[in-house]
């Protein structure tokens, strides 16, 4: 009983820290579940649930067991996840829910009921926390609706108490967060900021930082907008009401979610549609869909781009140095130098967009300069580091996708290396074209590195056919089913003066 006990607080704990992952949503879970239905893990709980089907009465086989499903929850323990359950009160009430159905919907029969049931509801322990885990969602709605809610207008009467607060919104499918990072550092040259920390990009996050963080003496307020889907970005706008609109990106992200791109762009371009007549809208030309998105409901509209000529800002006279960058913004009458640490075309265009911000906001030359002088890289974004051992690696594991992996393949492409080495588990997410976008990311990745380690199976298949398609050796080709065994493939290859590129990191809701 014990044994079984434990079993069952292990599991649901890590099938809340699943839902978690799902942002709490059961559809999404449901469908991850699915996928997971025929993983390693589940499969051997369901060998034990038949070995307890089958011959369950017998003392002996009962007890191997549940040694068997305590070696399991002890298993669960120790796995190191790349994201760690967080116990909010929402996760807190959802866990125990969970566990009093289980617990409580199997004990009973377990002391009333004859051997031969108390087996069969012994072994249906094996498979009930994850329906447990949906249930007690279900059950915990009212209670979840309720105190958002609350919180929502708590959140609303701060912000009402500020009027003079300018807020800027910033989304896109991705360099959202490094340009919410960038401009924060640009704009505390002049003025009292706070920004949404972390990934806080769900209204939950925005609240939270609200009534957590923002202050009377706060000036600005950057909040970057994240979506699943159409409406998430809206829900955000209705709470903060942004005067300022930065889309830094509109490409096939999330598709999975969002089906097509069309509706990609429709939500992004949610935080535009909620702009007052006199805000701004500051807006990447370099996309297509966002460059043919006609906007008619403010004044001031402000087109960038670094690929793109048709914009009211560029960069221009990029040069790359051991330790900097040195570019031209060039606009508004306007030809401003200025240099930054950071690399690639896509953070200097998530770097144009904050300058065109902190224009707006009456900042002058000097101080976007000294600002821009002083960002530091932001840690998983295609961040530089040197190790004592004379590595370069480019840190580009957060939240992948075919227009900044294939960024990141041309800055890597652009050291200078005796090698350079790429480690990726490719790119996710992306629905009906997810196969051919890890293809094209392989013929893309054949002509930037030396050496390729493929890691997992979730999309092994396809870079390795762009790999070799794209003209490299079979023999430079790895496969590693872990990072870990990846790291150690890194290090019978690499020696001093090569470069390696991270490119992406599965949550842990994949493979």
């Amino acid at each position: 009983m014990a044994l079984l006990l434990f079993y069952v607080a292990v599991a649901a704990k890590y099938e809340l820290q699943m839902l978690q992952q799902n942002s709490y949503r059961v559809r999404r879970y449901w469908k991850w579940l699915r996928g997971d239905l025929m993983s390693m893990r589940r499969l051997i709980d369901l060998l034990i649930l038949g070995v307890l089907l089958v011959w369950g009465a017998n003392p002996v086989v009962a007890v191997l067991a549940g040694v068997a499903m305590a070696a399991r929850a002890l298993a669960l323990l120790r796995r190191k996840y790349k994201k760690p359950l967080v116990f909010t009160a929402r996760a807190r009430r959802l866990y125990a829910t969970a566990v009093a159905l289980t617990v409580g919907s199997t004990v009973p029969v377990l002391f009333t009921a004859d051997a031969d049931t108390a087996v069969v509801v012994a072994a249906l322990w094996c498979v009930l926390p994850c329906v447990a885990m949906i249930l007690a969602t279900w059950l915990n709605m009212p209670v979840d609706r309720a105190m958002s809610r609350w919180y929502y207008n708590d959140a609303k009467r701060i912000l009402a108490g500020m009027p003079g607060l300018v807020i800027v919104g910033i989304t896109g499918s991705y360099g959202k967060t490094s340009t919410k990072h960038y401009l924060y550092r640009i704009l505390s040259e002049r003025y009292n900021v706070l920004m949404t920390p972390g990934s806080f990009n769900t209204t939950l996050g925005v609240i939270r930082t609200i009534r957590e963080q923002l202050k009377s003496y706060h000036e600005v307020f950057i909040v970057e907008m994240g979506a699943k889907q159409i409406g998430d970005i809206r829900e955000i706008c209705g709470l903060v009401h942004p005067r300022i609109g930065i889309i830094t990106a509109v490409g096939e992200q999330h598709l999975e979610s969002f089906k097509t791109i069309e509706n990609v762009q429709r939500t992004k371009f949610e935080l535009i549609d909620a702009l007052p007549a006199d805000g701004v809208a500051i807006l990447n030309n370099d996309f297509e869909y966002i460059a043919n998105r006609p906007v008619g409901n403010v004044e001031r509209v402000v087109r960038y781009g670094v690929e793109h000529a048709q914009a009211d800002y560029r960069v221009e006279d990029i040069r790359y140095g051991a330790s900097e960058t040195m570019f031209t913004v060039v606009g508004g009458g306007e030809r401003v130098a200025l240099t930054t640490r950071l690399v690639g075309s896509c953070n200097l265009s998530n770097l144009l967009a904050c300058y065109i911000a902190a224009r707006q906001l009456g900042m002058t030359e000097r101080e976007i300069a000294l600002g821009a002088a002083r960002i530091e890289q932001v840690e998983h974004r295609l961040s530089v580091k040197r190790t004592p051992g004379g590595i370069t690696i480019i840190d580009d594991a957060f939240n992948s996708n075919p227009h900044g992996a294939k960024m990141a393949l041309d800055v890597l492409k652009g050291f200078e290396a005796a090698q350079r080495v790429l480690v990726t588990p490719g790119l996710i997410e992306l629905g009906t074209k997810q196969y051919a976008y890890n293809h094209r990311f392989g013929v893309q990745a054949a002509s930037s590195c030396d050496y390729a380690i493929v890691v997992g199976k979730y999309n092994g298949e396809a870079i390795e056919a762009g790999l070799k398609e794209g003209g490299m050796e079979p023999g430079r080709i790895y496969r590693a089913l872990t990072f870990t065994e990846a790291t150690v493939q890194v290090g019978k290859i690499v020696r001093k003066g090569d470069v390696v590129l991270y490119e992406n990191d599965l949550p842990d809701t994949f493979k």
